[in-house]
Parts: C-alpha cells; structure tokens; sequence
C-alpha cells in the first residue's frame, strides 16, 4: 500500500518558507557625514522666537589724556562711539507624512508609525542649517562662519617647489611655518588682545599632517609637533565645507577662539514639529526652525588661509 504524502496549506507553507529566512535586528542605513557647525560655533537662542530681526550694539572708547599744569581748564575729552548691526532671522523647513491607510493600519495593529520619516525631516532641516551657518547665503543675507567678508585673511608664502604655496610641494619645515603662521596672526592682528585656540582644515590637510612625520628622522607627525610647540592651539579639527572655501573654491584653513563672545550661531526657536494636517488622504507633519545665521562680534579673533 503506497504512503499518502501530506500537503499543507497556504498559510502553512509561507510559515515554513519564512521560518528558513532571517532578518537582522538592526538595520543598515545610509551614513552621512557629522554635521559640525554646532560643535564649531557656540549656539544662542537668546532671541525670542518672535523677534524679526536680531540687533547687537559694539562700542569703542576714544580720548587720549595729557599732563595739564594746576588750575587747567583745557583737560581733553574721552567718550564711547556705537555702531549697530542685524540680521534677519529667517524659517527653516521641510515635513513629512502618512497616508489614511497607514495610519490607520498603526491604530488597528497597535504598532508605531515609522520614526524614520521624522528623522529624515530633522536631518533636512539640520543639514540647511549646517550650510548655512558655515558657509552662509549671500541671497538670504545670512552669514557663515567660513565666508564672512569682515575676517582677516593671511598670505602664505609660495616658497614650495616652483614657488608654489600647495603643501604637496612644500617641505615639512615650510608646513610648520605655515600652520604657525595663521595660529600666530591672530594674536600679531589683535595685538595680544584675541588669542586663538582652534585650527581648522580640509580632510584631507589635515590626514597629511596627522601621518606625516615632522621630518625623516622623526617618530613625532607634523600635527603632534604643532600641537606639543604653538602656545596658542590646544585643538585642530577637520571640516569637509572647507575644502572649497577659500577663494576660487580653494582649500582655506581657520584659526579662531571658539568662544561665544567671538562668534555665535543664531537659533531663536530649534526644531519642531507642527500639528498634523489633513490634506487628502494624508497626514502631513510640518516641521521647521528659526535661524538667523552666525554673527561675529570680534573679527579680528579669527584668521583665514587659502590656497595650501
């Protein structure tokens, strides 16, 4: 008598298939770089989130004294002198959604709806601000960190190999000098009154200084000799905007001292999300953020360098 074979059902065999299948926990989502400028420029959300405008006011002290002989009626004046300066505080935004079906599929089956989307529409909006408080929108009247006009922009010498300025064909000394020279500016431009305590650079800069040795004897890389002998830098930092911030999209190096008396980026009202919005058959999230780019107070606290 021949053995009957069993069949199982539909249901039954889509279990069985998914049994033989397994989906990792985590999952394996696109990376983006770190978003710097908040790290970089110290935050303020002073302003009121109603404010338009942000306004600051910067005073300067002028008279000088003499030596006046007894009974002297001629004694020279001091006094202070203002000048004013704003920005437009401007909307960020972006948003994200549902469709009917899906909401109501998280209601019936007691499951959340994707957090994915919300982070998606953060990471939007926090990606626009990192632009512009680095880099800045001349449309928007914004300004950015790396291409503020007001800031000082030091020379570095073409004395490399056919009198280049590019560190590629520049020795390790030369390098030095240079990263020295636009630490030292700061102070030199200043006149002592701004020390600096960042430097900041391409990428790639700064993976050249970090696994190059200082010379060929040396076990000591030309970024931990610089790090070990400026009395100014306690920090260097790589920041990828830089690599085409300087003049005609070249390479540019910052010297600054991160400090919120010298610079600050403006955010009146961070992130947040809006009560839905019925639209169709969607449910639409608005989201968005109040910026008023960076303001620097003391330009004279930063230097730039171009073109290595």
């Amino acid at each position: 008598m021949k053995k009957k074979f069993e069949h199982f059902d539909t249901d039954e065999s889509m279990f069985l298939e998914r049994q033989l299948d397994y989906v990792k926990s985590q999952t394996y989502d696109v990376k983006y770089a770190e978003l710097k400028a908040r790290k970089l420029i110290p935050i303020s959300s002073e302003a009121d989130p109603g404010a338009e405008k942000i306004f600051y006011r910067q005073y300067d002290q002028f008279g000088l004294a003499k030596i006046i002989h007894n009974y002297g009626d001629d004694l020279p004046r001091a006094d202070v002198k203002g000048k004013e300066f704003s920005a437009e505080i401007k909307t960020l935004g972006a948003s994200y959604g549902y469709n009917l079906k899906e909401m109501r599929s998280s209601v019936y089956g007691n499951v959340p709806l994707e957090q994915r989307r919300a982070n998606a529409a953060r990471r939007s909006i926090a990606q626009l601000e990192n632009s512009l408080a680095l880099l800045g929108d001349d449309d928007a009247g914004l300004v950015g960190f790396f291409s503020a006009s007001a800031v000082p922009t030091v020379s570095l010498p073409a004395d490399g190999t056919g009198s280049s300025v590019l560190w590629d064909n520049k020795t390790e000394a030369q390098i030095l000098r240079d990263l020295n020279l636009v630490a030292n500016t700061v102070s030199s431009q200043s006149l002592g009154v701004e020390i600096p305590d960042t430097l900041l650079m391409p990428l790639d800069s700064f993976n050249f200084i970090s696994s190059t040795p200082r010379s060929v004897n040396s076990d000591t890389t030309i970024l931990n000799y610089f790090l070990q002998n400026n009395p100014y830098i306690k920090q260097v930092e790589w920041v990828n905007e830089l690599s085409s911030a300087g003049v005609g999209s070249t390479r540019r190096m910052v010297a600054y001292r991160r400090d919120p008396e010298v610079l600050t980026m403006e955010v009146p009202q961070d992130f947040e999300q809006l009560e839905l919005q019925v639209r169709n058959l969607e449910y639409i999230v608005p989201c968005q953020e109040y910026f008023a780019g960076c303001l620097i107070y003391y330009p004279l606290a930063i230097t730039f360098a171009d073109g290595f």
